[in-house]
């Protein structure tokens, strides 16, 4: 019983969280709210919040409310954030330009990266993104057609994919990974580098709680973009 009611706190917490009702930083109830709302121990609502928050869902803190993450990767310290957001909280202008966007079918490799069966008809969008008229990410995204049933339908120089997927499959999961890369022969061309230039690529997953939602691909010039991160510790931690 314990077990389904465990679940139950779950889900009513992910509802909760993808519905937008309760946005980043909004206070979860307590343990003890929880255990009398579904009848249930505290231990249970306990397990219910450990998990949501090891999943990133919640973010809880010794001595202070649970409350509702940023959406931040699992293998990072750095957050997920919009790129425009990201240009336009430094005053500069963004826009974007859209390169393809259309299905395509998931050979083996994509297949994988997206938990999807061979051949499967998926969304594909290339993207590059401008910062005061310079090239400044190039976003190769891979969608789950699935789950996003009108991604190909959007107009995304007006709305960038990160925001619209926030909206459309709110995301309760991330990963991505890093590496230094010299550009191929599209990148060159759409950022305007030379073949000799360092990029940072990330490659990142997204999952909602139906699946995984996105496999994207961003390109940065290294001489035009920096990555960094911000961590607060509470006194106990070392």
């Amino acid at each position: 019983m314990s077990g389904s009611k465990y679940q139950q706190i779950k889900q009513h917490i992910l509802d909760k969280v993808e519905s937008g009702q309760w946005p980043e930083n909004h206070p979860v109830p307590s343990e003890n709210q929880l255990a009398q709302q579904f009848t249930v121990s505290r231990m249970t609502a306990r397990r219910a919040l450990q998990e949501l928050s090891e999943q990133g869902v919640l973010t809880r803190t010794q001595g202070a409310a649970t409350v509702v993450a940023s959406l931040t990767s699992q293998s990072s310290v750095l957050e997920i954030r919009n790129i425009a957001d990201e240009i336009q909280a430094r005053h500069h202008q963004h826009h974007a330009k859209v390169l393809a966007l259309n299905s395509i079918k998931a050979d083996t490799q994509l297949a994988a990266q997206l938990q999807v069966p061979v051949d499967s008809v998926i969304a594909y969008s290339c993207i590059c993104h401008y910062e005061n008229n310079i090239a400044v990410q190039l976003e190769q995204r891979y969608v789950n057609l699935e789950l996003v049933k009108d991604y190909l339908r959007q107009d995304f120089t007006l709305i960038t994919p990160h925001e619209y997927l926030c909206n459309t499959a709110p995301l309760t999961e991330a990963k991505h990974q890093i590496e230094a890369i010299l550009p191929d022969a599209l990148m060159q061309q759409t950022l305007s580098i030379d073949a000799n230039q360092p990029c940072l690529h990330m490659h990142r997953h997204t999952w909602s709680k139906d699946g995984m939602v996105s496999y994207t691909l961003l390109t940065h010039p290294g001489n035009r973009y920096k990555l960094g991160g911000h961590l607060t510790f509470s006194p106990n931690e070392k």
